[in-house]
């Protein structure tokens, strides 16, 4: 009888055993693995950047009066040497016509004087003495005039004006701001970029080509044409650590304004990079892992590095090699350590599962 009750509470022992590696095997289904995408990336880097006008400059009276006549308006497009103001020039006018009368009588001194040095009647000095008067109330002139043109305020180049800073019948003194003149023809546009994606730049920069880069201006548009980095300050701000960059873009159709403000994408390249979609990582203390199957099926948890992060994936700069399996599903249901049943996905068709765009 002893023997009859160990048989039978044997073959439950086992009998549950068997129940119980039966459950084992519903709860590690078969998971879906893949390994990275290996293909060329292009990445846009975006910065906040301030618009300028490649020329801006401020229009100043030259000279002390009231000024006249405006002939300009706000907003208004103007052309190279059209005039814009006038100041009351009745007092330069006097000055030229004051300058005008003493060259005149410079000149007929110089004359008789030459009469005189032609008889011996006076040395030669004196006729030089004469020249010179002559000439000093030449350069008086022309100072006069200029004097007088400066009373008529002119475009120094095409462009558009801003403001109105003074209005007709106002007293200017010397210097005093009348307005400021923007040419729009082509844009500067600055933005500043911290000092490592710096160091990337400078890595591409050897290419013999310059570096394009769009602009999204503020209604989210992209902006219709491509600018050229052209210039680099020369060194680093030290309280924000970045160093600033300006880009030209040709502006034919006048849509870009002094002041306006945007955001430059700048095209990062990654040559055969490794792409894996994000759902394949998970964080803990601020790090991203990936779990990496081995050769027994075995999970391993990896620390990964990112480069760039794209829309449902990211771009892997350490951490991960192109043969490497990934668990790309489950991930809240294994640990590291565990022995898992693989179904291997190809990485073309891991990605084709995801809204993604790569260039």
């Amino acid at each position: 009888m002893k023997s009859l009750a160990f048989l039978l509470s044997l073959s439950v022992l086992l009998a549950g055993c068997g129940h119980e590696e039966a459950e084992h095997h519903e709860v590690t289904p078969k998971l879906e693995v893949t390994t990275p995408l290996v293909q060329d990336v292009t990445v846009d880097r975006e910065y906040v950047g301030q618009v300028h006008a490649s020329r801006h400059i401020e229009l100043r009276a030259l000279e002390r009066g009231y000024l006249q006549e405006i002939y300009v308006d706000e907003g208004q497009t103007v052309s190279k040497g059209q005039r814009m103001f006038k100041i009351l020039p009745n007092i330069y006018e006097a000055e030229l016509q004051i300058t005008k009368a003493e060259a005149n009588i410079a000149d007929i001194e110089l004359q008789n004087t030459k009469l005189l040095a032609d008889e011996k009647i006076v040395a030669p000095n004196e006729l030089a003495m004469a020249q010179a008067k002559l000439d000093k109330a030449k350069a008086e002139v022309s100072l006069a005039e200029a004097h007088l043109d400066f009373t008529n305020i002119r475009a120094p180049y095409n462009g558009i004006m801003d403001h109105l800073e003074a209005r007709e019948g106002s007293l200017l003194e010397e210097g005093e701001l009348l307005t400021t003149l923007s040419d729009n023809s082509k844009m500067w546009v600055y933005y500043s970029v911290p000092e490592a994606e710096y160091l990337d730049y400078v890595r591409n920069a050897d290419k013999p080509e310059k570096q394009h880069v769009r602009l999204r201006i503020a209604n989210g548009e992209v902006f219709d044409q491509d600018g050229i980095v052209e210039a680099i300050e020369g060194e680093f701000d030290h309280e924000t650590g970045n160093i600033e960059f300006r880009a030209t873009f040709p502006n034919p159709d006048r849509i870009l304004r002094h002041g306006e403000t945007g955001s430059v994408l700048m095209p990062i390249p990654y040559d055969q990079a490794l792409v894996i979609p994000q759902k394949a990582t998970f964080e803990i203390l601020d790090k991203k892992y990936v779990y990496v199957v081995d050769k027994e099926n075995r999970l391993e948890q990896r620390a990964i590095v990112i480069a760039e992060e794209m829309p449902h994936v990211y771009v892997i700069r350490e951490g991960l090699t192109p043969d490497d399996r990934i668990l790309i599903e489950g991930l809240r249901k294994v640990r590291n350590g565990d022995v898992i049943d693989v179904e291997y996905q190809e990485p073309e068709e891991a990605m084709s599962q995801l809204a993604l765009r790569v260039n």
